[in-house]
């Protein structure tokens, strides 16, 4: 093959590789604008002062041991993700749970989870199915 028809041949093939990183590019950020989330409303709601987080934690003895034999028997079970990463937050035995779901059937199981530990005054199930 002579020098120029090379030439040719390698520029399509530099035009045609530049069209598809473009529309890649363009696929990649459709993809995001379509999945990325909205926490707004979520994140405006705990900033009040009102809603429990984490950091309501006690750290009394039995709060940590509270919460973490509602957390043990919540990774025992097959639950989805979410489920797996709720917040639990203990203050004088009154555990709050609080997070998303993927179905009705995890919090109604979740809540009967930590029903179930002993030294659980009331439990605030919080849980968001999505």
């Amino acid at each position: 093959m002579n020098k120029p028809v090379l030439a040719a041949v390698c520029l399509m093939f530099a035009t045609f590789i530049a069209q598809a990183e473009d529309q890649s590019a363009t696929d990649i950020s459709t993809a995001r604008e379509r999945s990325a989330p909205d926490n707004t409303n979520i994140n405006k709601r705990d900033v009040n002062g009102q809603t429990l987080t984490p950091l309501d934690q006690s750290n009394s003895e039995a709060d940590i041991n509270i919460t973490q034999s509602i957390r043990k028997s919540i990774m025992r079970e097959n639950f989805s993700r979410d489920a797996k990463n709720i917040k639990i937050i203990t203050q004088n035995g009154d555990v709050t749970l609080r997070g998303p779901v993927d179905s009705s059937a995890e919090s109604v199981r979740i809540a009967e989870l930590a029903k179930a530990v002993p030294g659980l005054k009331t439990l605030n199930n919080q849980l968001e199915v999505k």
